[in-house]
C-alpha cells in the first residue's frame, strides 16, 4: 500500500514537498507521476534504492528533487519554482524489482500505485 501526502494549493513560484510511504513491501524502485484533467499520466521522477540513480522528466529538471529514506520506505518529491502547468494529481508509484532505464517513464511497468494527492498552483 502506498500513501501519498503533501499536496495543496500554492502560488506560482512557491514550493511543496510530497511524501509517500510504502507499507508492507520492500520497493526497489519508487517514483512519481502526475495527471492533469483530461490528460494522460506523465512521468515526473523516480529513484532506485540500490545505486540505480534517479531520473527526471525534462519539464521538472532543476525544479523538482526526488529523494528517499530507505529505512522508512518513504519517497519524497521536493517541488520548487512551481508553475500553473504543474497543477495535477500526483501519484506515487513503486515496484519490487529494478527495470531498465528506458522503461522508467512508462506507467504500465509500475506495479503499485497510491491514490494521488492534488497539487494546485494558482494565484
Amino acid at each position: 500500500q502506498l500513501q501519498a501526502s503533501g499536496g495543496g494549493l500554492v502560488q506560482p513560484g512557491g514550493s511543496l514537498r510530497l511524501s509517500c510511504v510504502a507499507s508492507g513491501r520492500d520497493s526497489n524502485m519508487m517514483g512519481w507521476f502526475r495527471q492533469a484533467p483530461g490528460k494522460e499520466r506523465d512521468f515526473v521522477a523516480a529513484t532506485s534504492s540500490r545505486g540505480g540513480g534517479t531520473r527526471y522528466a525534462d519539464f521538472v529538471k532543476g525544479r523538482f528533487a526526488i529523494s528517499r529514506d530507505n529505512a522508512k520506505n518513504t519517497v519524497y518529491l521536493q517541488m520548487d519554482s512551481l508553475k500553473p502547468e504543474d497543477t495535477a494529481v500526483y501519484y506515487c508509484s513503486a515496484r519490487s524489482n529494478r527495470i531498465v532505464w528506458s522503461s522508467w517513464p512508462d506507467p504500465n511497468v509500475w506495479d503499485y500505485w497510491g491514490k494521488g494527492t492534488l497539487v494546485t498552483v494558482s494565484s
